[in-house]
C-alpha cells in the first residue's frame, strides 16, 4: 500500500478529495452516492475503521450532512455506527476509500448507535455535539471567511 500523508482538517463544506483525474464520465468531484457507499474508512495511518454504510442528506439544504460508518458486526448483525460530518472525510480516489483523521481508539470513544436506534439527525444539539467531537464546523452554516 502506497504511504500518502494526510495533514489536519481545515473548515470546509464538503469531503477532500486526493488522487484520481478527471476523465469522462462522473468522478471524483461528482459521484452517486451509491457508488461510495460500501467504500472503506481508513485512519491516517492506514488501519480499516469500517466502512461507509449510509450517506445522509440534509433534504433542506441539498447538501450531505454525515457519511454513516459502520464498524465491527458480521454481515451487519452487531455494527456499531457512526455518524461523520462529510467534512471529516478525505476521499482517496485512487485507492477508492476514505481517510478519516482519528485513531481507532478516538473512533471507539465516539458517540454511536445501533441499526434499531439512530439519533433524530435533524437534533442540532446532537449535531453540534458531532461536528464538535469531530473538530469540524457545523455544515449548516457557512463556512468562515479566509
Amino acid at each position: 500500500m502506497a504511504s500518502t500523508t494526510y495533514t489536519g482538517s481545515q473548515p470546509q463544506s464538503g469531503a477532500r478529495i486526493v488522487g484520481g483525474k478527471r476523465g469522462e464520465g462522473p468522478g471524483p468531484e461528482v459521484m452517486a452516492a451509491d457508488t461510495l457507499e460500501g467504500d472503506s474508512v481508513l485512519s491516517p495511518t492506514g488501519e480499516k475503521l469500517g466502512e461507509v454504510k449510509d450517506i445522509m442528506i440534509d433534504v433542506k439544504s441539498g447538501r450531505v450532512a454525515y457519511a454513516v460508518l459502520s464498524k465491527g458486526g458480521v454481515l451487519g448483525i452487531g455494527d456499531k455506527l457512526y455518524a461523520i460530518p462529510w467534512s471529516a472525510l478525505t476521499l482517496d480516489a485512487n485507492r477508492e476509500c476514505f481517510i478519516l483523521d482519528v485513531s481507532k481508539e478516538r473512533l471507539d470513544k465516539a458517540p454511536g448507535f445501533d441499526k434499531d436506534h439512530w439519533p433524530s439527525m435533524a437534533d442540532l444539539t446532537w449535531a453540534t455535539e458531532i461536528h464538535s467531537y469531530y473538530g469540524q464546523p457545523n455544515y449548516w452554516q457557512p463556512p468562515p471567511e479566509v
